[in-house]
């Protein structure tokens, strides 16, 4: 590929971007505006004109992934060579390379996880701390080094910033200090660490500063609205006086400012590097009008900074259908519709993998995966945890290895499938949320992309796989498993789907409560919205629900932020409840001893779990060999057509008829109508499981 054909199929600001070739420059640039695409094109431009030497380029992002995708791009665009990191990588690598010649012997041991040494550091404080609380102190230490708070000026500091730790101020300064002292004693380093001592080895050791600046003299970094003061103060030092550096960024997407994020760096680029040039990127090329439309509304009511550096994206899609806004009762019945319109998505044809249910914090997601399983619909729980450091991952890709030196000729989904069931897979996932669930996921996730590179290159075997994921985990390149991601907005950012859905809106969650005190909190949690919003491809809806139980007050109100988008009335086409207990009668009480059900578990079941239960074993063995043999026959998970609870429910009950069938928690409408007969044939004992398989 030559140059020009590198400028070609960009549009005038992409261009403009990739002709900007010396620096500084700056590039605002709106959610699905092609920023990756243009600065990619910039470096490759610039190498192929001869301006830039590949090997002197390095482009600094967020993530492996991302990084990992630029090395991709720019491969297929005839500029490899550049070496394109996040900061922790590029730290990493120069701190090792440097040590030995200027400090001498081996450097400190990286600390991939802050959790061990808080809980000691709790312990020695005499501090008692839960696994939640240990996860908040972690966090709160992080947050307190990239902002280079020592110890004893954490108090002033976190009350400056409005900061609410786990535990009092002050003790959470001596723990801090405490797991200071720890990693000093044993000669370790975490990640903020490790950039301000690679910050520190370039400042006081001149001749270290001046080869690396020889071998880099161009820079890029990406999401630069997200770089916190440690990253700052590396990225500067490896500048020195340079001004060949490219910045992109969206001040409208800031969502990590409790992390030590400061979009200051970004919205005042021109003030500390007079005379650069700035392009903005307003094109969006991800979501149709009406989507995109909602997007600059939710910014439009932006106040303060934010409002004056907004970005008013322009969409370049056809028109598609209207953002929809719907209000519930209660979250129960807010889930059940949503579940009910995904399940109708799929029966359109939308793929799964292709519909999000974002949410604000994680413990909204356990009313959605109930109404999954009722409506046999398929979901996965997105998180944090970089998919290819999970333990089970790490555990399956040695055994795929192993297998793959001796491997035969058996196809290659079944030869994956056999390995990952040594690892623990199942037909079907365990009940409920926990590690065992993630574990499951995890080992599925495996599978789908054994039946995906199989469907793409039939002839392809273990070795193949192997090394299709030996390259993904390079490249941080997770698979996706075939389902509905339940996920938490900031876990969604620099994701997309064709259908997007938007849940739980109300105030006290969207704003978060504690973001009251801040009205700087209060803005990034609009931009927290926009994020939301930004996600969906085609379809968008956002919900609310009055209160959070059957039967509860109604005392909720939406989010602030919707005043002005959503129509004053927002009620749903009601949901048919019929089947649910009336809501004035508050919680289901169990069939066994009366008392209030509030497990999810036991409400399907109708019974405390610990209380006895008479039921036909027999017929649960028989209802157990059906589900196998329909999901095989439909291609789908098991739990997909019942899970393990509502099995057992319809076994204790035995019902003979359409409506006692349909009065079981997770026996939905959709439900009843694909399998009601079967399952009342097996009850009455008229059929075995293999009558019912063709």
């Amino acid at each position: 590929m030559d140059a020009d054909e590198v400028l070609a199929g960009l549009d005038p600001e992409q261009r403009e971007v990739a002709e900007a070739i010396r620096g500084p420059v700056c590039v605002l640039a709106g959610a699905g505006t092609g920023k990756t695409r243009a600065i990619t094109h910039r470096i490759a431009y610039s190498v192929l004109t001869g301006v830039v030497s590949p090997q002197r380029v390095l482009a600094v992002t967020f993530t492996t992934r991302a990084a990992g995708e630029l090395r991709g791009r720019l491969r297929q665009l005839g500029a490899p060579g550049v070496q394109a990191k996040t900061f922790h990588a590029a730290a990493f690598k120069q701190l090792h390379y440097f040590w030995p010649k200027v400090i001498g012997g081996e450097p400190p041991r990286l600390v991939e996880s802050k959790l061990g040494l808080v809980a000691e550091a709790a312990r020695a404080c005499r501090l008692s701390f839960g696994r939640t609380e240990l996860r908040d102190a972690a966090a709160e230490v992080e947050w307190a080094k990239v902002t280079q708070t020592r110890p004893g000026e954490y108090v002033a500091a976190a009350a400056k910033a409005a900061r609410t730790p786990p535990a009092d101020a002050a003790d959470m300064a001596r723990l801090y200090d405490a797991y200071e002292q720890l990693r000093r004693d044993r000669n370790l380093v975490d990640f903020e660490g490790m950039l301000e001592l690679t910050a520190a080895i370039f400042t006081e050791h001149q001749e270290v500063a001046n080869q690396f600046r020889d071998q880099y003299r161009h820079f890029v970094v990406d999401e630069y609205q997200d770089v916190n003061p440690l990253q700052k103060l590396l990225l500067d030092t490896w500048l020195g006086e340079r001004k060949d550096l490219c910045v992109v960024g969206d001040p409208n997407q800031t969502i990590y400012s409790f992390t030590g994020a400061s979009p200051s760096y970004l919205l005042n680029f021109t003030i500390e590097h007079p005379g650069a040039k700035v392009v903005e990127l307003v094109r969006d090329y991800r979501s149709t009008p009406q989507v995109v439309g909602l997007a600059n509304g939710v910014l439009a009511q932006a106040r303060g900074e934010a409002r004056r550096h907004r970005l008013e994206l322009v969409a370049q899609r056809p028109a598609g259908p209207a953002p929809a806004f719907h209000e519930y009762d209660d979250e129960v019945a807010e889930a059940d519709a949503v579940a009910k319109r995904i399940r109708e998505l799929l029966d359109e044809g939308v793929p799964a993998r292709e519909i999000a249910v974002l949410f604000r914090i994680n413990a909204q997601s356990e009313p959605y995966e109930q109404a999954f399983a009722d409506q046999g619909v398929p979901y996965v729980v997105k998180g944090a945890e970089r998919f290819f450091e999970r333990a089970e991952v790490r555990q399956s890709v040695v055994l795929l290895r192993g297998a793959a030196r001796s491997a035969g000729d058996e196809p290659l989904v079944r030869a994956v499938r056999d390995v990952l069931a040594s690892a623990g897979l199942t037909d079907k996932p365990p009940e409920g949320r926990g590690a065992a669930r993630e574990r499951w996921e995890s080992l599925a996730a495996l599978a789908q992309l054994a039946e995906d590179v199989a469907a793409d290159r039939p002839s392809a075997g273990l070795r193949e796989f192997v090394a299709e994921l030996e390259e993904r985990a390079g490249a941080q390149h997770a698979p996706t498993l075939e389902g509905v991601t339940l996920a938490t907005l900031h876990t969604a950012k620099g994701l997309e789907w064709d259908a997007v859905f938007l849940a739980g809106l109300v105030e006290g969650t969207l704003p978060i409560i504690y973001a009251e005190k801040n009205p700087e909190q209060i803005e990034e949690e609009r931009r927290l919205l926009y994020v939301g919003v930004t996600r969906a491809r085609e379809f968008l809806t956002l919900s609310w629900a009055l209160a959070r139980s059957p039967g509860g007050r109604k005392g909720r109100r939406r989010s602030r932020f919707l005043d002005g988008l959503a129509p004053q009335s927002a009620g749903p086409p009601r949901v048919d409840r019929s089947r649910r207990r009336a809501a004035a009668q508050g919680p289901q009480p169990c069939r066994v001893c009366g008392r209030p059900l509030t497990a999810a578990i036991e409400r399907k079941l109708g019974r405390c779990e610990s209380c006895p239960a008479d039921y036909d074993e027999e017929l649960l063995t028989r209802m157990k060999d059906w589900r196998v043999n329909t999901s095989k026959k439909l291609k789908v998970p098991s739990y997909v057509v019942f899970t393990d609870a509502t099995l057992q429910a319809i076994a204790e009950r035995a019902p003979a008829s359409e409506s006692e069938l349909a009065a079981i928690p997770g026996v939905g409408a959709v439900k009843l109508d694909r399998y009601g007969s079967d399952v009342l044939a097996l009850c009455r004992g008229e059929m075995t499981s293999a009558d019912l398989v063709d």
